[in-house]
């Protein structure tokens, strides 16, 4: 009888365990920026203190960790939309450094809604995180109005499909 029930409650726990998604796709509201996401998983938020386009600003980011990526969304109002531009390829070249990114490829990346700016683009890319190991990263940034956005996923090796539905999910209201 105990080996019955044994039995039962591992295979109860086994088809739990397995009906648990790797990529559980939500929509979450990135705060106080007329933007909707969509994140694999539940993000947690931070946010930090930066100089970009020549002035002090808060950059705010959620971020979550589902099937060996990691899935970011960062914003920051730079407070004039003349400097946004300027804010995105600044942006761009500090991230790309910062993972010692070679860039293999570059399209314009458009959201309705979002201005018409040229810094707005999809990179991928491979590069390397802090500890040297091997990185494969897909970016993109864009603007609305004040807003400057950068998305990313990231991982050991390219993950397009996920990457397609987390950019895909990044729309304006």
């Amino acid at each position: 009888m105990r080996y019955y029930r044994f039995l039962v409650l591992s295979c109860i726990s086994y088809l739990l365990w397995a009906c648990s998604p790797t990529f559980n796709w939500r929509d979450i509201p990135p705060g106080r920026v007329p933007l909707a996401s969509l994140f694999p998983c539940k993000p947690d938020q931070a946010s930090r203190v930066v100089r970009m386009a020549d002035r002090e600003t808060t950059i705010t980011m959620l971020g979550c960790e589902a099937g060996g990526a990691m899935f970011a969304l960062a914003y920051a109002d730079v407070k004039d939309a003349a400097s946004a531009g300027a804010a995105l390829a600044q942006w761009r070249i500090a991230t790309l450094a910062t993972m010692r990114a070679q860039s293999s490829s570059e399209a314009p990346f458009v959201i309705k809604g979002a201005g018409p700016w040229p810094q707005s683009v999809q990179v991928q890319a491979r590069g390397s995180r802090a500890d040297g190991s091997p990185l494969a990263v897909q970016l993109v940034w864009f603007a609305a109005g004040t807003l400057v956005f950068q998305a990313l996923v990231y991982a050991d090796v390219a993950k397009p499909a996920e990457s397609d539905t987390f950019f895909s999910g990044l729309r304006f209201p």
